[in-house]
């Protein structure tokens, strides 16, 4: 569970850009947007092809 403490004299719109940051470094939201609906392991795994192709040098 991310946690962001209030610094003092820190205002919210501070704080929550560091809730943000620490949730896209945890890539929580990838997983959400992976989980949204069920992937059957042939296409996970085409998926997964396709993306290696892409990023081959």
């Amino acid at each position: 569970m991310i946690q962001v403490k209030l610094r003092p004299g820190e205002t919210v719109d501070r704080s929550l850009r560091h809730l943000k940051k620490k949730v896209d470094r945890e890539g929580i939201m990838k997983t959400l947007r992976a989980r949204r609906y069920y992937l059957k392991p042939s296409e996970r795994r085409k998926i997964k092809q396709k993306a290696a192709l892409r990023h081959r040098p």
